[in-house]
């Protein structure tokens, strides 16, 4: 009969207890051996005996939970069908399915937006607290006389409680409590996702973090910590990503982050956009804000902690359309072009100025800044596959849309067979424009012959 688990096996206690023993051997050997012993030591030992304690009542209580329940069948309603064990945390899928909420949000979190047992697609990411199958569960526990499940509601409600404590003394009205509420939360939600997804519970909640940034007094490391909470928060799942950006609070203080944060928050302020952004219907709520603007006028500033943050939130942006005229409208092709035609991370920017090259505007301020001589060269010269690509895409928009172009690009291709060869030996898609640009060009000249 196969063993029931409350708690994921955890090799870890095991290596841990071993590698406590081996500090206390070598500790009392110390003790033993050195005449001039130091408090210090003395000290370390206690610690070590205290962890080796805990690692060893904890070993214990995971055996016991096992041996009793060797000869216990769990029902299998109470099984998650991705961890075969029975349910901690259950909640509902979009398709009616039950499963474990650690074990669900992993598969999402990995991109999966099907169920995995109906395989069926699903309408949405949220998920409901099937709270019928929880109560069964308990009182099943509870029949058997095991405290495995009302230990884990017990930790659930003292995490709970730690994060109300926290909260109330974020949004409270001392600054010396505002900061350390903020570095504690900062540190909860980057280490794991119980607090992350206490936070997806209530936008209360997010409104409570963000409370001490709508003060016109605010400290720069308080900004930067609860920017980076809200980071840490968004990162959990879709239905996070929502309760964020759907908070009226959020978006302004991420703009305000960017503008006038240390270099650190405005990172992280420009890596929470992006995130935030990966969930298809926050890219027009975040793209009306006039968030565009800040994230252009900080990748001109170029700092290069911060810039391919930058870049991947107005990439992400930028893939709905209405947003690609914000960002040509709000000076992104020139800062682009200036930073590519110097060789500034060319990989992440060229990607970006493929996808702006839609918009009309966006071809001609490339034809004012001399963009397509250094389009050209890196078409020519990168050893890069994507640059390449992404360089003729643009130049395949550009021959088709401006005929003032079209000597350069014969000139080039004269001299060097640069198209030529990338039709030959691009990739699917550069070989695609680069045969489209070598019709068009043949076309003007029989056109030119003609006349």
């Amino acid at each position: 009969m196969a063993k029931t688990e409350f708690f994921d096996s955890d090799p870890t206690v095991i290596a841990k207890t071993k590698e406590l023993k081996r500090e206390i051997k070598k500790l009392l050997r110390t003790i033993e051996e050195d005449d001039d012993l130091s408090v210090q030591t003395i000290n370390q030992l206690q610690e070590t005996l205290s962890d080796f304690k805990r690692a060893t009542i904890k070993k214990m209580a995971k055996s016991c939970s096992l041996e009793m329940l060797e000869t216990v069948s769990c029902p299998e309603e109470f099984r998650c069908p991705l961890s075969k064990e029975l349910m901690r945390d259950p909640v509902v899928l979009a398709s009616g399915q039950t499963y474990d909420k650690l074990f669900i949000q992993k598969w999402l979190s990995s991109g999966n937006r099907t169920c995995p047992k109906t395989k069926q697609v699903l309408s949405h990411t949220g998920l409901t607290p099937n709270l019928l199958i929880s109560d069964m569960i308990s009182k099943w526990c509870k029949k058997l006389g095991l405290e495995t499940m009302n230990q884990y509601q017990s930790n659930t409600k003292s995490n709970r409680e730690v994060l109300n404590s926290l909260l109330f003394k974020v949004s409270s009205s001392n600054l010396q409590d505002q900061k350390s509420a903020a570095k504690e939360l900062r540190l909860l939600t980057r280490k794991g996702t119980v607090f992350r997804a206490f936070f997806g519970e209530s936008s209360d909640q997010i409104t409570r973090l963000v409370n001490p940034l709508l003060s016109l007094n605010q400290d720069e490391h308080l900004q930067e910590d609860v920017i980076t909470t809200l980071l840490n928060i968004s990162i959990h799942d879709d239905n996070n990503k929502k309760l964020v950006c759907e908070n009226p609070n959020v978006i302004p203080l991420l703009i305000d982050a960017l503008k006038r944060g240390t270099v650190s928050t405005r990172s992280n302020a420009a890596a929470a956009i992006f995130t935030l952004s990966a969930l298809d219907s926050n890219k027009s709520l975040i793209g009306k804000s006039g968030v565009l603007k800040p994230l252009i006028d900080l990748l001109e500033e170029g700092n290069p902690l911060a810039i391919k943050d930058v870049a991947a939130a107005i990439f992400t942006l930028c893939i709905a359309h209405e947003n690609r005229s914000r960002a040509v409208k709000d000076g992104a092709v020139r800062v682009l072009g200036e930073k590519i035609s110097d060789g500034l991370y060319v990989d992440e920017l060229l990607a970006i100025l493929a996808m702006l090259v839609t918009h009309w505007k966006a071809v001609e301020e490339l034809g004012d800044l001399g963009g397509v001589s250094w389009l050209l060269k890196i078409t020519r010269e990168s050893e890069c596959k994507r640059n390449k690509e992404n360089a003729i895409v643009i130049l395949h928009t550009v021959c088709f849309s401006d005929r003032t172009k079209w000597k350069e690009i014969k000139d080039e291709e004269s001299s060097y067979g640069t198209i030529t060869k990338l039709a030959r030996e691009g990739t699917s898609r550069a070989q695609r424009k680069a045969n489209g640009i070598l019709d068009r060009l043949r076309k003007a000249m029989n056109l030119t012959h003609t006349a």
